[in-house]
């Protein structure tokens, strides 16, 4: 049974088409064509003009020079007897061109002597008015006077100047003819190779015609392909991985086999691209499947399932790989450094959620249901965190017998991860530094918990604000800055703390009185919150923010050095960093339990 005719079985349809592209591409030919006609006679009036000009200006001046005297340009001083030597002169130099007369006027249009000897009227051309001015001018136009012998004149009007005034005009009169000639002889050079261009375009035009109506077929594949993989990823997009996952199921249902299925998502992507514009976004996304794909497990599919969310599917068989390739992602985007125009270097980190067939869903729906769930579990907790199913609803057992201070911390820690862990460095921090100073251990106990507890008024802070990977506005700085105020009303009602509400409420006073809330100064400011103002320093600018990545533990003791006297208290930085640096176990950035030192301190003492 025949089928409907195709372009290939109906080859009347390609000359057709081919003869419409040639016809609109032999129009478009001949406007350009017409165009650079026009542009090019311009062109070449401009400058054939100019250069005539440019070389009768040289001869003004040997003439001038050489020749002309004051008296010369004077009439009540010019002799007849000068007057005829200067014409002869004149007509020499006439003679050895195109110039058919030239003469010299005073600028009120007397003539003073031409190269013919007829005298003329004076002439009230607007070259010669502009040349009477003190430029040079010069045109092209109808002859005005029949004995030149020529229907189109180049007329020049040069000025004769002594000290900045014009004494006389010399105006050059030349047959125009040579000059159209030229003007005329490249327009039509031009047109000719425009055609010549346009006949050799198009042959090639019919030659690609005929490569690419073979290609078209071949690239209906790959365009197939094309609707399969995200734009920008160059992952399978949300409807094939789906698709992917649906049969990778079925694969393990049928064989008994389990598989993994991982939802990663990066923290603050919407702050992102607020913040910095989508092009900022779509750095960080190449970034992330960049890393995700060398981290991903041996088979595994990875798709991008979302706007900032991304999709790996294990193989089936394959179980208990996943969690770690994506905790050696979390590593490996720690490394990672972000910056868009003048801001910091910001950090780029991932929430993931794992859960796996047939033990938590055995359908697709199931599973991406659960996954997303674990995830948002991931990202509530602060971030930068990969959760399993598993674990996602069990409810920890220690929350069941703190007391109100242990609720609080976990307040912080459900609000902002990195919070809770600066937190918990400001803490380690100011010990250290209570020990150095060998204060009493009642105050190093409430030193301890002040540290945990500082900034617990952030969790009023509304997160757009906290998270923004940016510089914060006077507005928003001024948000911030109540952190301490809300703290303080958290806690006031606590008994016996005061010293840790003194902490938490005046720890960014300043030592010159240029801190917040209260603007005290100097010893005005409670000494526990002077050693958590230290404390503070060192770890904000040793800790990755979502705004910039962490300064090196030397440049971060230098940097607190330098606050000396105006930020912090000159005797408690020179104790802490002196301890830092000549300590035999000094506290770090990144030093927990079963992790190496990052940083070994380059002073000892002997």
């Amino acid at each position: 049974m025949a089928g409907k005719p195709t372009a290939a079985a109906n080859p009347g349809r390609s000359p057709a088409l081919l003869a419409l592209v040639f016809g609109v591409f032999l129009f478009i030919v001949g406007v350009t064509a017409t165009g650079q006609s026009i542009l090019v006679s311009s062109h070449v009036t401009t400058q054939s003009i100019d250069a005539v000009v440019a070389a009768d200006a040289s001869l003004v001046r040997i003439l001038v020079n050489g020749t002309l005297g004051p008296a010369d340009l004077d009439p009540a001083t010019l002799s007849s007897t000068r007057a005829a030597a200067l014409q002869a002169e004149l007509a020499v130099v006439a003679s050895r061109g195109d110039i058919l007369r030239i003469e010299v006027r005073t600028p009120t249009g007397a003539l003073l002597f031409a190269s013919d000897g007829l005298a003329q009227s004076a002439t009230e051309s607007p070259d010669f008015a502009v040349a009477a001015a003190g430029s040079t001018s010069a045109s092209i136009g109808p002859a005005a006077d029949p004995q030149l012998g020529t229907a189109q004149v180049f007329t020049e009007a040069l000025p004769i100047t002594t000290a900045g005034t014009v004494r006389a005009v010399l105006t050059v009169t030349r047959d125009a003819q040579p000059v159209l000639a030229r003007i005329e002889a490249a327009r039509q050079e031009i047109v000719f190779v425009t055609l010549t261009a346009a006949l050799i375009v198009a042959f090639v035009l019919y030659l690609i015609f005929r490569s690419a109506h073979g290609r078209l077929r071949r690239q209906t594949v790959a365009l197939v392909e094309a609707t399969r993989r995200d734009p920008l990823t160059g992952t399978l997009n949300h409807g094939a991985i789906v698709v992917a996952l649906a049969g990778i199921i079925e694969t393990a249902r049928a064989s008994g086999s389990a598989l993994e299925v991982g939802l990663v998502d990066i923290d603050n992507f919407r702050l992102l691209n607020d913040t910095h514009g989508d092009a900022a976004g779509d750095t960080a996304l190449l970034e992330l499947c960049r890393l995700l794909s060398a981290c991903a497990p041996q088979g595994s599919i990875v798709g991008r399932y979302g706007p900032d969310e991304f999709l790996v599917i294990s193989e089936p068989g394959i179980v208990a790989a996943l969690r770690p390739a994506l905790e050696q992602l979390r590593s490996d985007l720690g490394q990672v450094s972000l910056q868009y125009g003048d801001s910091e270097q910001l950090p780029l980190t991932v929430s993931a959620g794992i859960c796996a067939f047939p033990l938590d869903a055995d359908s697709v729906t199931g599973l991406l249901s659960i996954a997303a769930m674990v995830l948002g579990e991931a990202k509530g907790s602060g971030g930068d965190a990969v959760r399993v199913a598993e674990a996602a609803g069990a409810t920890p057992a220690f929350t069941k017998s703190f007391d109100i201070l242990q609720g609080l911390v976990i307040a912080i820690d459900t609000k902002d991860r990195y919070t809770k862990r600066h937190s918990e460095d400001v803490a380690r921090y100011a010990d250290f530094l209570v020990d150095r100073l060998r204060l009493a251990p009642e105050l190093r106990q409430a030193i301890h918990v002040a540290g945990l507890l500082h900034d617990v008024g952030k969790i009023g802070i509304p997160d757009q604000i906290l998270r923004k990977p940016a510089k914060l506005t006077a507005e928003e700085m001024g948000i911030i800055q109540q952190h301490v105020a809300l703290g303080h009303m958290i806690v006031r009602d606590l008994p016996q703390l005061e010293l840790v509400k003194a902490g938490i409420r005046f720890h960014h006073e300043r030592w010159d009185g240029r801190g917040y809330l209260d603007r005290l100064e100097g010893e005005q400011i409670p000494l526990i919150a002077r050693i958590l103002a230290v404390a503070d320093a060192f770890s904000a600018m040793t800790t990755t923010r979502p705004y910039r990545k962490a300064f090196s533990v030397d440049e971060s003791l230098v940097r607190l050095e330098d606050s000396v006297g105006t930020q912090l208290d000159e005797a408690l930085v020179r104790a802490f960093v002196l301890g830092i640096r000549t300590a035999e176990d000094p506290p770090l950035p990144g030093m927990e339990v079963g992790r190496p030192r990052i940083w070994t301190p380059i002073d000892r003492v002997a």
